[in-house]
C-alpha cells in the first residue's frame, strides 16, 4: 500500500481511499464489468493475432470503449452519491470542482 506523502504532509492522490467503502454487491458488480471488459480485450487480441478483418476488430474496439465509458459512469455516479456528497456536507467545496473536472475527463 502506498503511503507516500505530499509536500503538505497529506497522503498522495494515488493513495486516497473512499471514506465510505463499497459494499460486497457493488464490488461484485464492478468486478464482473471489469472481467467482461478484460474478456473483450482478450478477444480483440485474438482477432489481431488471427489476422481478422480490420472492420470487425474496430467494431469490437468500439464495444470495449462503450463498456469502459459505461463503467466510468457507474463509478462517477457512485462518486457523486458518496465522496462528493459527503465532502460537500463537511463543507469541502473543492470537491465540487474536482467532480466537474472528472466529468470532463470521462467525456
Amino acid at each position: 500500500m502506498c503511503e507516500e506523502k505530499t509536500a503538505a504532509g497529506d497522503v498522495c492522490a494515488c493513495c486516497r481511499h473512499k471514506s465510505t467503502p463499497r459494499d460486497a454487491g457493488e464490488l461484485k458488480s464492478l468486478q464482473n464489468r471489469i472481467n467482461r471488459i478484460i474478456g473483450q480485450l482478450k478477444g480483440i487480441q485474438g482477432m489481431i493475432e488471427d489476422n481478422r478483418y480490420c472492420g470487425d476488430v474496430l467494431v469490437q474496439i468500439g464495444a470495449v470503449e462503450s463498456a469502459l465509458q459505461s463503467l466510468g459512469y457507474v463509478i462517477l455516479e457512485e462518486h457523486m452519491m458518496t465522496c462528493v456528497a459527503e465532502g460537500a456536507q463537511r463543507g469541502n467545496t473543492e470537491i465540487l470542482a474536482e467532480a466537474v473536472e472528472l466529468m470532463k475527463k470521462i467525456k
